[in-house]
């Protein structure tokens, strides 16, 4: 016994609006699927705590007062031993010449 094709279409149209799905005979993927699902950016807002002031944040808001962050001062500290030893990083060339004359050395050196 065959069941017309129509007739199962009125029946999945039935039972869509009965269970508040998406009628799709042609089974095309929509993304209802994704769609359905909980947003996940409260969660993730939520999990990481807030932001909190920082010296650099109070330097910006209050330029005239007088502030020091050790952390910072201990890595200038470190940078400039590091620089004392040669371990640094290079200087930046200010221009496109000088750049050319150490890529040249480079060269000849090899």
């Amino acid at each position: 016994m065959e069941i017309a094709r129509s007739r199962v279409l009125d029946l999945m149209k039935v039972q869509c609006r009965i269970f508040s799905t998406t009628y799709n005979p042609e089974r095309i993927r929509t993304g209802n699927k994704i769609l359905r699902q909980r947003l996940k950016g409260p969660t993730l807002v939520d999990y990481y705590p807030r932001r909190t002031a920082t010296i650099k944040d109070l330097r910006k808001a209050y330029p005239d007062f007088e502030t020091w962050d050790d952390d910072e001062e201990e890595r200038l500290d470190a940078v400039e031993l590091a620089q004392t030893r040669n371990k640094g990083a290079p200087k930046k060339k200010k221009t496109a010449e000088e750049s050319k004359k150490i890529a040249g050395k480079k060269k000849s050196s090899r």
